[in-house]
């Protein structure tokens, strides 16, 4: 039985001793098709800014998760001060030294951390243990030495001393997490301002960033099972990648609609994809929110100059890029045959091989045979356009490992 099955029942044993532990000490088709030719290599790849990095010793950088900053938390304009934030994260690869990226995107005041550690090993930065993160910026801790397992849930916990906000958070995580305060210890599926763990690896070849909504955040999965297709990927990886979930619910290309999709991935790509710790391939699955999502974007042709576009970024910066054909959604509130002709559209050119270096057909994967317009009733949510686990797993079985194993050379500069 693959790990991630019984870590709803870990989480369900450590809510009930977190408590006590708080108060005792802190942070005690394939993808298949035409494929177009692949940029070379160029002087901008050993260019790029956040590579596989050499770490102080042996080994390199690499993400073993993710997670995008989305907005401000409502009704945090001070902050949690006094209280200890508890990330539960789950990991893709492992390694034997660690580090973590905090961000205060969406904060107006400066964020100050006091306390810090990594399944209880204490992190510092730049040596010290109390840190302040400028409003907008981030901070990327020192080294940790701290034994990792990959396929796991690692415990993030941080104390924020001081008033400050709003937090910058990502909601509907599909994970319980923690907020401790003198009260007590309250469960959360919000993670709050963590954004990165990486590991140093010397058998990983680098990072597979999925880049993609809600269908990649995981919505409509089981919390805690860990089902999301980017945790199917990593499991069948088996540690050759890290798999760096950049997934946003709500999320589209350009601009932003009603939902809670946060900035657009044409904005957001640098920071939540290219700059990924050791990324070596982005998987692009987007273009359903623009398609069904008010204000609906009509014509096909600027949803596929907009993920060419997103492809020709990478390139720029040395890495492959694989794009995942939009999925049906009939019976879904905003389906019309008008939508459902674009989004048809929009895949006709990602198969043709006009728009990624290779595409993984997660439409092929998912429909009804019987009605293609239409999820499989097994794979289905219940609410016709999100997937349940079996749907995921589906998704996350349909990427052709041979096609990762072929993408470009990883970057290797250092920070």
């Amino acid at each position: 039985m693959p790990r991630r099955q019984g870590y709803a029942l870990l989480i369900a044993l450590v809510a009930g001793t977190v408590a006590l532990a708080a108060a005792v000490a802190f942070g005690t088709t394939l993808l298949s098709g035409p494929r177009s030719t692949p940029l070379p290599p160029t002087e901008t790849q050993a260019a790029a800014r956040n590579p596989v990095a050499p770490a102080t010793s042996g080994g390199a950088w690499v993400a073993t998760w993710t997670s995008a900053p989305v907005r401000a938390e409502p009704g945090t304009e001070n902050g949690f001060p006094g209280r200890t934030i508890r990330n539960v994260v789950h990991t893709s690869i492992g390694g034997d030294v660690a580090r973590i990226t905090l961000s205060n995107l969406f904060g107006t005041t400066p964020l100050v951390v006091d306390q810090a550690a990594v399944n209880t090993r204490p992190v510092t930065f730049k040596g010290a243990a109390t840190v302040t993160v400028a409003a907008g910026g981030r901070v990327v801790s020192d080294p940790v030495v701290v034994p990792v397992a990959p396929d796991s849930d690692l415990q993030v916990s941080f104390r924020t001393p001081k008033a400050g906000g709003p937090v910058t958070y990502h909601p509907n995580t599909h994970q319980t997490s923690y907020l401790i305060d003198g009260r007590g210890t309250f469960t959360t599926t919000h993670w709050r301002y963590l954004t990165a763990v990486d590991v140093r690896s010397e058998r990983t070849h680098g990072a597979i960033v999925a880049l993609g909504d809600s269908l990649t955040a995981g919505s409509g999965s089981t919390t805690d099972a860990n089902a999301r297709w980017t945790d199917v990927l990593a499991d069948r990886l088996g540690g050759r990648y890290g798999v760096a979930n950049a997934g946003i619910a709500g999320n589209r290309i350009v601009g932003i609609g009603r939902g809670t999709g946060g900035q657009s991935a044409t904005d957001r790509l640098d920071r939540d994809a290219l700059s990924v710790s050791g990324a070596r391939t982005v998987v692009v699955a987007l273009g359903i929110n623009d398609v069904q999502q008010s204000p609906q974007e009509t014509d096909p042709q600027r949803i596929v100059d907009s993920l060419r576009a997103l492809t020709e970024r990478a390139h720029a910066r040395g890495l492959t890029v694989i794009g995942a054909t939009l999925t049906p959604f009939e019976g879904f509130a905003s389906w019309t045959p008008q939508r459902n002709a674009v989004r048809l559209a929009v895949n006709e050119q990602i198969r043709a091989g006009a728009v990624f270096d290779a595409y993984v057909d997660f439409d092929a994967a998912v429909r009804d045979p019987a009605a293609p317009n239409r999820i499989l009733p097994a794979y289905d949510s219940g609410d016709h356009l999100h997937f349940n686990d079996d749907g995921y797993r589906a998704m996350g079985d349909r990427v052709d490992l041979e096609v990762l194993d072929r993408a470009r050379t990883p970057r290797t500069d250092e920070l």
